[in-house]
This record gives C-alpha cells, sequence and structure tokens, in this order.
C-alpha cells in the first residue's frame, strides 16, 4: 500500500516539474519564470522525494534531509535571483508597478549621502 502511494506522490511531484517547465517557457518575463520555477519545482522536489521514500522505506531519512535543505534552500535562492533580477530589470524588459524595492534603495542611497555631507561638514 504504502509503494502505491508512494508512486502515486512521486507521478504528482513528476507533474508538478512539467507544470514548472512549461511555466518558464510560458511566462513573460524573468520574474514571472522565477515564481513558476521556484514553486513549482519546490512543491514537485517534495512529493518526488516523499513519494521515492515511501516506495523504498531505507531511503525515508535521506529523502527527509533532503526535503529539509530544499525546503530552507530554494526561498534563499529565489531571492537571491530576484534581487539580481531587479538589479538588470531595464535590460530584461522587466516592468514593476510599485517598485518597493528601489524606493527602499534609493532612500537609503539619500540617507548615507546625507550623512556622509554631515561628516563632511563637521570634519567627524
Amino acid at each position: 500500500m504504502t509503494a502505491i502511494i508512494g508512486a502515486f506522490l512521486s507521478l504528482i511531484g513528476a507533474l508538478f516539474f512539467l507544470l514548472s517547465g512549461i511555466g518558464l517557457i510560458r511566462m513573460p518575463d524573468a520574474f514571472n519564470r522565477m515564481q513558476a520555477g521556484t514553486k513549482a519545482t519546490t512543491l514537485g522536489s517534495i512529493l518526488f522525494l516523499i513519494g521515492i521514500g515511501l516506495q523504498k522505506p531505507e531511503y525515508l531519512g535521506r529523502t527527509i534531509i533532503l526535503v529539509v535543505f530544499i525546503v530552507l534552500t530554494n526561498p534563499v535562492s529565489s531571492n537571491a535571483l530576484a534581487r539580481a533580477a531587479h538589479g538588470y530589470r531595464k535590460h530584461i524588459g522587466a516592468r514593476l508597478e510599485p517598485d518597493a524595492l528601489a524606493e527602499a534603495d534609493e532612500a537609503a542611497e539619500v540617507a548615507s549621502k546625507t550623512t556622509a555631507n554631515k561628516e563632511a561638514v563637521h570634519g567627524d
């Protein structure tokens, strides 16, 4: 019975991989592609690995460790890719409305210039 459930979970995980691949082809810009790629592959990987663990109980501990690793690292890598794509958004044709990250970067730049000007005036 667990082998059948494991095979079903592996099949569902493979379908999520397929949907992720289709999303990477069909989405219009880098940010949407990243969304399709990271969300679907994360869920697909989790389901696929748990399915393998259920089919082969001696691998279950290893697959759970891999699932934990994927759950912890995929959001971090997705964030790093999104920040890199945000830096090159003019080159990749992405339009962001509103662009909260650009506004925060501008505010931080103004604050650092103000601090630098105060230090230059006071001679600190």
